[in-house]
């Protein structure tokens, strides 16, 4: 099997999964001829409904050469199902003709299925097949119709597309001079040097200044922060002016005494009555409370 009727076959069953019933492979021999049917509203394949809402139908027939899509183009041909003259058949002929050739080498026939699928869309109507000079010149006439609503649709597009704000007009130009960047001159870099070289002056003007600021800020923290420290507490004032409340000198003064004190000997302390502390008298034989009581019986009353 030769890669062009491998292609061919896949895009037979691609065809086929897109359209389903509609696709026919009419000859499965090389030169393959496949036929879709074509109607401007899918109505899911219920075919009473399919025949009111479609005024229009063909079939497209596609007859496949040996050497397509890569050499060749399909050679088409319309079947009128209904609503259409020859005329018609004609012209939709040449649209697709003129598809297949847009989409030269490569597989064409979705594309052309979708050109006259668009066409019989915009060319649903009643009386298409109709050769009466009466029904040629109505059809005339709304074609014409059609094409100058249809001109007049892409004028007022144009037009809004071409009225455009200020501001907008503003973005634009900024996206396009973002886009285009800007072109670094002798004279352009001069006038850049001079501001940035001023900007980083006054920048380290100002930073001196700061700091010159926090410097002063600094030195007055520090004087009132000494000043603080010169101040006596009322405890201290209270202290030096009774003498007594000095703790310094206190333990000073105690502290000499206790040297004092151990430095004497038993000669500079001189000679101790041992007799006044070998006193044995048992003072729990004293009557303590005879004085009391005898107060609490002068106050008893007389009976």
């Amino acid at each position: 099997m030769s890669d062009q009727c491998e292609e061919q076959e896949m895009e037979a069953e691609a065809l086929e999964a897109i359209f389903d019933t509609a696709f026919e492979i009419r000859s499965s021999d090389q030169p393959f001829v496949w036929a879709v049917k074509l109607v401007p509203i899918d109505c899911g394949g219920d075919a009473d409904e399919e025949e009111v809402a479609n005024h229009v139908m063909v079939n497209l027939i596609a007859t496949v050469p040996l050497d397509y899509p890569e050499v060749s183009l399909p050679q088409l041909d319309l079947e009128i199902i209904k609503g259409l003259s020859e005329d018609n058949k004609q012209e939709l002929l040449q649209l697709a003709n003129e598809e297949a050739e847009a989409n030269e080498g490569m597989s064409a026939i979705f594309a052309v299925c979708e050109a006259v699928r668009g066409w019989l869309a915009d060319n649903n109507v009643k009386g298409l097949d109709d050769a009466s000079m009466h029904a040629q010149m109505m059809r005339k006439r709304k074609e014409a119709e059609r094409q100058v609503a249809q001109a007049a649709q892409q004028f007022e597009s144009q037009k809004k597309l071409e009225v455009m704000s200020q501001a907008e007009k503003e973005e634009l130009e900024v996206r396009k001079r973002r886009e285009e960047g800007t072109p670094v001159t002798l004279l352009s870099f001069t006038e850049w040097w001079a501001a940035f070289t001023a900007e980083m002056k006054q920048k380290k003007a100002d930073e001196k200044a700061d700091a010159a600021e926090d410097t002063k800020g600094d030195k007055k923290t520090a004087i009132a922060a000494m000043q603080i420290e010169e101040r006596r507490t009322g405890f201290q004032i209270f202290s030096d002016k009774a003498g007594v409340f000095n703790l310094e000198k206190l333990e000073a003064a105690a502290e000499e005494m206790e040297n004092d004190t151990s430095a004497l000997d038993a000669e500079e302390m001189g000679d101790v009555d041992e007799v006044l502390f070998d006193d044995d008298e048992d003072l729990d034989d004293l009557d303590f409370d005879s004085d009391e009581d005898d107060e609490d019986s002068d106050d008893e009353p007389d009976i």
